[in-house]
């Protein structure tokens, strides 16, 4: 699949790419001039300096945090996870939270999400008095239980 892409930074170096062949990932980086300090409990927008137009309504990209950073130092996304619809062109902007107890620093360039392209499915719904009794029902939370 092709997306269209708008580079909107002299200080990009590179395009997001998959860091390996089963990387369902694309890394996205900090397009920053200088080093943000990120101190605990604090959110910050970062830059991408790229724009993408995903153009088919059944594809939808979500920005997720990169695993290695969240676990070892508590870099998360201030909002859990980004949605970018198919028809947005704007500059992809990742909320960056200090989940930890110390400072962060995020170094220009430095990779610190990640972009995966998914299918959407539109919906519609339909009103119903009742649903069809199945096994569930409105059984929730926890009633599968953990083992």
């Amino acid at each position: 699949m092709q997306i269209k892409v708008k580079i909107l930074s002299d200080l990009l170096k590179n395009l997001p790419s998959h860091g390996s062949a089963g990387s369902a990932g694309l890394d996205l980086s900090a397009c920053i001039p200088r080093k943000i300090q990120l101190n605990p409990n604090t959110v910050e927008l970062v830059p991408t300096g790229i724009a993408i137009f995903i153009e088919d309504k059944n594809f939808a990209g979500l920005i997720l945090p990169r695993s290695g950073l969240g676990h070892k130092k508590g870099l998360v996304l201030g909002n859990l996870v980004g949605l970018i619809d198919s028809d947005y062109q704007g500059e992809l902007m990742i909320s960056c939270w200090n989940r930890g107890t110390e400072k962060i620093g995020i170094e220009p360039l430095t990779r610190i999400a990640q972009l995966v392209i998914v299918p959407v499915k539109q919906v519609s719904f339909t009103v119903v008095e009742e649903f069809e009794n199945n096994q569930r029902g409105t059984s929730g939370f926890g009633s599968t239980g953990v083992s």
